[in-house]
């Protein structure tokens, strides 16, 4: 299948188109929201990346594929790219970068609770698992959600298959804490961030889905920002009273793409 325009290899020191679709697995990966040429946190998509791989020889190379891969993304439209790194490929071969269109954008999101075990293999790195997280979110799909809700094996919430979950507790804005597993996310650490700043409690807890009865729930992510989840099987589901003022306060963080990669720790 060829892939030529979209999908590009490091080698040499330079971009190369790649015509042929790989069959081996993400090692790492990483993609944010571009809209005509702003996006949000981009050093920290870049840190969370950069901070996955142990190769030395690849590490030393992000800087020139930072920069080649900003260079290479278009200014205006709606786009969501992703760089990978794949171990399996020849070293110092191994980083790879697509340039995708956006899928569609939504306000709000339908959830479900995945009636199996966590099948994630390395939930803490992004990569490895996303043909997993894929697969979750089609059995959504399936059972008439938008997004699939992992839960540890007693039940309680960990993460969604492509978002984190956030919910609100009346001006307490939670997370699932550390006794469950979840993908250290860009997103949610910024909403975090941003609530303190605003003068709000934010608290890490444990809670099962039943939990979050009457409360305002987020299913957040690079790609879609905040969406309010308006239904999750049985649960009563609370009001989107916060949304709307902290999508406006999230939309703060979008800034043009930077011409170089030297203010970018990830990248050091």
């Amino acid at each position: 299948m060829s892939v030529s325009g979209d999908f590009f290899q490091f080698r040499s020191g330079e971009l190369t188109p790649v015509d042929v679709a790989l069959a081996d697995n993400l090692t790492v990966a990483d993609s944010f929201l571009v809209l005509d040429g702003t996006v949000r946190a981009i050093d920290k998509h870049f840190e969370r990346f950069a901070g996955s791989i142990e190769s030395e020889l690849t590490k030393a190379q992000l800087p020139d594929f930072f920069s080649q891969f900003i260079d290479s993304i278009p200014r205006k439209g709606e786009w969501f790219p992703r760089i990978e790194y794949r171990a399996s490929q020849p070293e110092g071969e191994r980083l790879f970068s697509r340039i995708r269109p956006a899928p569609e954008l939504t306000e709000s999101v339908q959830l479900w609770s995945l009636d199996e075990p966590d099948p994630r293999e390395q939930p803490q790195v992004k990569g490895p698992d996303l043909s997993i997280c894929q697969r979750l979110r089609r059995k959504a799909n399936l059972n008439g959600a938008d997004e699939a809700v992992i839960l540890s094996d007693d039940g309680y919430i960990a993460d969604g298959a492509l978002s984190s979950i956030l919910w609100w507790r009346g001006e307490t804005l939670c997370a699932p804490d550390h006794t469950t597993t979840w993908l250290p996310s860009v997103t949610r650490s910024l909403l975090l961030k941003i609530a303190n700043q605003a003068g709000y409690e934010t608290k890490m807890e444990r809670a099962r889905p039943a939990d979050l009865a009457g409360c305002e729930i987020w299913s957040v992510s690079a790609l879609q920002g905040i969406r309010s989840v308006v239904s999750w099987g049985d649960i009563p589901v609370g009001m989107a009273s916060h949304k709307k003022s902290f999508t406006k306060r999230l939309s703060l963080f979008a800034e043009p793409l930077p011409m170089q990669t030297t203010s970018f720790p990830g990248a050091l």
